[in-house]
């Protein structure tokens, strides 16, 4: 059983169909964020139902009514984060129309954004994939590989038509998601550059990447 309403989220996700840059509401339901919070701080095998259910205000049947173990919070971590992701890079891509420099763009932008104002739940859904069992990993690998063809597919169109003239397409491309992504690895609000600051020297040095 998975908290909060329905209704909410869809409402959540039609806001980021066309607001794929605001990052103004809330991160995950109550019980998840407490969740995060415990495996950023504790890591997800140093974290106890008990801790998690403590930082929610809940008795731990009262987690237990919402996810039914550990591994089902990291799961709906997880889970939320590429399909966030995923949906905010589709609304990027529809922004920026057919221009393949445009595309590339505001995807670059988008995963920055991402990567800096989630950069917790990133982090997190990155770092503990060894932890997600084997259909939940299967699952999640397949979300992320998902959201890297819609960059790689950007760079091949781009090499196509000649706007791009690195002769290591997918190296090219594999290097630059590397580098959004690792942005969540590293980055804290309290630093020198807003999100939106870096995002735009992110898209500098990524298109540098691509030649031409």
């Amino acid at each position: 059983m998975v908290s909060g309403s329905i209704g909410g989220e869809a409402l959540q996700a039609a806001a980021d169909d066309t607001q794929w840059r605001n990052y103004s509401g809330e991160e995950l339901p109550p019980v998840l964020s407490a969740a995060l919070a415990c495996f950023v701080e504790q890591g997800y095998h140093g974290t106890t139902i008990r801790e998690v259910a403590g930082r929610a205000g809940l008795s731990v049947p009262g987690i237990y009514h919402h996810y039914s173990s550990k591994h089902a919070l990291l799961e709906g971590i997880a889970q939320r984060a590429m399909a966030d992701l995923f949906r905010r890079s589709e609304a990027a891509l529809t922004e920026a129309g057919p221009g393949v420099e445009e595309r590339f763009q505001l995807l670059i932008e988008c995963l920055v954004l991402f990567h800096a104002h989630r950069s917790e739940l990133a982090f997190i859904a990155a770092s503990e994939i060894r932890s997600l069992h084997d259909d939940a990993r299967a699952a999640h690998i397949a979300s992320r590989d998902r959201q890297q063809r819609l960059l790689m597919e950007v760079v091949n169109d781009g090499v196509a038509a000649g706007a791009f003239v690195t002769p290591f397409p997918a190296e090219s491309a594999r290097a630059v998601i590397t580098m959004c992504t690792g942005v969540a690895q590293w980055y804290r609000s309290a630093g020198e550059l807003s999100p939106e600051e870096l995002a735009a020297r992110y898209v500098v040095i990524a298109r540098a990447a691509m030649g031409g």
